[in-house]
């Protein structure tokens, strides 16, 4: 991975501490806006996260492909990946 590491790893431990905390508003009955909220701002952390390693895969990965084949075939694996995250 070619991502900031530090960077990967504060956001998906921040998600990991939401999650954490979503699951105690379940388990305490909280009320289901307040746990949308919060669901909807570890979304929005790992949306983030996603967009930091794509990033850094565009600008190494793809950038430093050897072949024209290669970069082609990187290419296409990001736009792949893309259109998973549109649909």
């Amino acid at each position: 991975m070619k991502a900031n590491e530090k960077k990967v790893l504060k956001l998906l431990r921040t998600a990991r501490g939401q999650i954490d905390g979503i699951i105690k508003m379940v388990e305490d009955d909280r009320y289901c806006i307040d746990i949308s909220q919060q669901l909807m701002a570890t979304a929005a952390i790992l949306n983030t996260t996603n967009r930091e390693v794509l990033s850094a895969h565009l600008k190494s990965c793809v950038n430093n492909a050897e072949t024209t084949e290669e970069r082609e075939e990187k290419i296409d694996e990001l736009i792949g990946m893309l259109g998973k995250l549109i649909k």
